[in-house]
């Protein structure tokens, strides 16, 4: 570690030595996620944005980069970090049914998925590959198009695995028949989870692949649950999503809450590890002034990197759903000058 030594001395030729050490802290990456995985250079044009999430299912045949978006090779080849979220919710592929294809000449036959999540009343149930299957290894051949894809993209991203495993869980899953309480779908989750980091790092990666596991980070019970320290020795990031949802959330409370949880709860392999924001935003009908609010975030990251505890890394704008910006020119404007303050520069 460097360090520092000072040596000062008065008029009567006394001396006093004082020596510290430091550490030199790159700047946080500011990146955008846009509604629907459309091309979002337009949107990057003249900001520092520097990273970027985007979300695929291993059901889709198109995982890397994705159906029609080349745009995220020039991207990535520009140096824009991508975060990749890779689900097990099924969609992006055109029917539910079993799959059979050929990866690098293996022929692979994957079953239909069987497990349901996010189950909220009075909504329909998102089908998903379910951590039975995963762990019996018949979505072996989903990985294996999903690598086979990824390693001619020509750069690393960081796969984060599922968007937030509490939202998908929240209300507990099914599989095969069989109903799963919250915390034993938190505790079938971290098991998939586990086989799948295994399996990808089990075989040939791009230099630099890093690897996350996706959180809501809402509930307290759920983030300790889903990360214990066997799994977080096999990740490379801590994640969790940060929204403001009501007039009182301040930037410094919203991106505050799961760190707390994280520093009074995590392991010291936990703790090591730096924190990935997949997904940030602004819900204008409890905060219209969402350039207002954006405003505040620099400083918020900047005070709590000076904290104990896990440094905040990358912060991802959704420009979707919840943090729709309204009206978008004014939004990107306050983004825009939000990532060229510092901790971002």
């Amino acid at each position: 570690m460097p360090r520092v030594t000072v040596t000062v001395r008065d008029n009567g030729g006394r001396t006093a030595t004082a020596s510290a050490d430091y550490t030199i802290a790159q700047p946080v990456l500011g990146g955008y996620y846009l509604s629907g995985g459309a091309d979002p250079t337009a949107d990057l044009a003249g900001g520092n944005f520097r990273s970027l999430t985007q979300y695929r299912s291993f059901a889709d045949g198109y995982t890397f980069p994705g159906y029609q978006r080349p745009w995220l090779i020039t991207l990535g080849k520009a140096g824009v970090q991508v975060n990749m979220v890779l689900e097990l919710k099924h969609y992006g592929a055109p029917n539910a049914g079993p799959q059979t294809f050929t990866v690098d000449g293996t022929s692979y036959t994957v079953p239909e998925p069987a497990m349901t999540i996010q189950q909220r009343p009075g909504t329909s149930w998102p089908k998903a590959y379910g951590y039975g299957q995963v762990i019996a290894g018949q979505c072996d051949g989903l990985f294996a198009r999903a690598l086979s894809q990824y390693r001619t993209m020509g750069f690393a991203v960081n796969i984060q695995l599922a968007s937030e495993l509490d939202t998908d869980h929240e209300f507990g899953t099914s599989e095969a028949g069989r109903a799963y309480t919250w915390a034993e779908s938190d505790a079938r989750a971290v098991q998939a989870m586990t086989y799948i980091v295994n399996w990808f790092r089990a075989r040939t990666l791009p230099a630099g692949t890093t690897f996350s596991v996706g959180v809501g980070g809402f509930d307290r019970a759920c983030f300790q649950r889903t990360h214990p320290e066997a799994l977080m020795s096999k990740l490379d990031f801590l994640h969790w999503n940060v929204y403001a949802t009501s007039a009182g959330d301040t930037a410094l409370a919203r991106f505050r809450r799961t760190k707390d949880w994280a520093v009074a709860d995590l392991g010291p392999i936990g703790l090591s590890r730096p924190v990935l924001i997949g997904e940030w935003g602004v819900r204008v009908a409890e905060v219209p002034d969402q350039a207002g609010w954006i405003a505040t975030v620099p400083a918020a990251i900047a005070a709590l990197n000076a904290e104990r505890g896990p440094r905040i890394v990358r912060t991802n704008y959704f420009n979707s759903g919840w943090g729709t910006l309204t009206p978008k020119a004014t939004g990107l404007a306050a983004l825009r000058k939000a990532y060229a303050t510092r901790p971002y520069v």
